[in-house]
């Protein structure tokens, strides 16, 4: 099979010719730039320095030949534009390595050794700490209260980092010929690779009413002002299907893979009560699904953390054909069990290795004992894309992403 037909063969829940794998083709099943490089020199590759595609969590763009050494299926059509010297600058990391910033991001450092990152009129709206390894969102602009209209949302969503310091292609969206651009490169991709496609959306409905509000503020809002969340999400939804729209008609035939994000999950279960997310989210997530269903031939994956699995019957009622990263440290997220209630319904992305406590904290061995027990467990009848839950962090030890990528290996032949 080639590299798409095991991801597509795995999502209709067959089982492929060998387990298909992602790294890095989305924000939420990838690397940090500080582990890419470390793994880089651990390997000896002999790639250059980390590309810091996606500045908020400092991820690193892997570099292709990375990917082929480490068998991933997958890629992000965004890694088809900033691809030229020109369109980077050197950068130190927290840990002294060399990386490569996008030349639209101008952070500065500060007399404490904290980095400040301004939106386009200059204001502050984000912080790395000193010794940080991401920015923190600081401005929130709704975080007095609601508007009384949202004739504003377009400007005041503008200043959120999420969207401000967006990773690509997204920040080319107000260049000249964007559309016919993202289309032109994206069947130049799927021309020369035959890696299964993801573009990266986002659409994100309760996460924006984080984003605007503050995270306290909007789940108090929940229950307290649920009408005022419903103006939001109506606001919201006519601006993402719009977005999705213009997706739809450039890549929707040309994309495998079209990812929302949305966080619904913490620790110790979801972050509302269902009936919450089944009146206010619910139905505005089915209405996007099945607008992308309607007008494409892209699969829909829906990132959302946490212990989400009281939700997992709705979110596949909605139409979501893939749900990452599948946290399985959370309640109620036992792979066991997701997988003989849900496994023959949604394909688990992510699952493959615990990033809180194994693969930051284990051995080796320990690393690689555990690898085979989730595959073991995810993997037969298909359903199943390996990717580590969530991303790679800073601290992880390059030889523990050596022995998980070699236990992969192993499993594959």
């Amino acid at each position: 099979m080639t590299s798409r037909e095991r991801v597509l063969t795995s999502i209709r829940h067959e089982e492929p010719d060998r387990l298909p794998v992602d790294l890095g083709s989305t924000p939420s099943s990838g690397i940090s730039a500080i582990a890419y490089n470390a793994f880089v020199r651990h390997r000896e590759l002999g790639v250059g320095p980390a590309r810091v595609y996606d500045v908020v969590q400092q991820l690193a763009q892997p570099d292709e030949t990375v990917l082929d050494h480490l068998g991933v299926d997958v890629l992000d059509i965004g890694r088809t534009f900033n691809t030229a010297e020109s369109d980077w600058y050197p950068h130190a990391l927290t840990d002294g390595s060399p990386a490569l910033y996008p030349t639209w991001f101008r952070p500065r450092e500060q007399p404490d050794g904290s980095w400040v990152a301004a939106s386009t009129d200059g204001s502050p709206i984000a912080m790395m700490p000193a010794g940080g390894t991401f920015f923190d969102q600081t401005h929130f602009p709704f975080i007095e209260g609601y508007p009384p209209t949202f004739d504003g949302l377009d400007e005041a969503m503008g200043k959120v980092l999420w969207a401000a310091f967006v990773h690509s292609p997204w920040d080319h969206l107000d260049d000249e010929g964007f559309w016919d651009t993202l289309r032109a490169n994206a069947l130049e991709i799927r021309r020369r690779s035959d890696r299964a496609l993801m573009i990266v959306v986002g659409c994100n409905l309760f996460e924006w009413g984080t984003f605007l509000r503050r995270f306290d503020n909007f789940l108090m809002d929940l229950a307290a002002e649920p009408d005022d969340v419903a103006r939001l999400l109506d606001a919201l939804l006519p601006r993402h299907l719009a977005f999705l729209e213009k997706v739809c008609r450039s890549v929707g035939d040309v994309a495998d893979i079209c990812r929302f994000g949305d966080d619904l999950g913490m620790d110790s279960g979801p972050l509302m009560r269902p009936d919450t997310y089944r009146t206010l989210i619910k139905p505005r997530h089915e209405v996007l699904c099945t607008y992308v269903k309607e007008h494409s031939s892209m699969h829909t994956f829906l990132h959302s953390c946490g212990g989400i699995r009281p939700l997992i019957p709705d979110l596949i009622e909605v139409g979501f054909d893939i749900l990452n990263p599948v946290q399985t440290s959370c309640a109620g997220m036992d792979p066991a069990e997701l997988k003989r209630e849900f496994g023959r319904d949604v394909t688990f992305w992510g699952a493959g290795c615990d990033t809180r406590h194994v693969l930051n904290q284990g051995t080796p061995a320990e690393v690689q004992r555990h690898v085979r027990e989730q595959v073991d467990i995810l993997a037969p009848g298909g359903g199943f894309v390996f990717n580590t839950v969530h991303n790679i962090l800073p601290e992880v030890p390059p030889q523990n992403v050596a022995a998980m990528f070699d236990t992969l290996s192993d499993l594959r032949e």
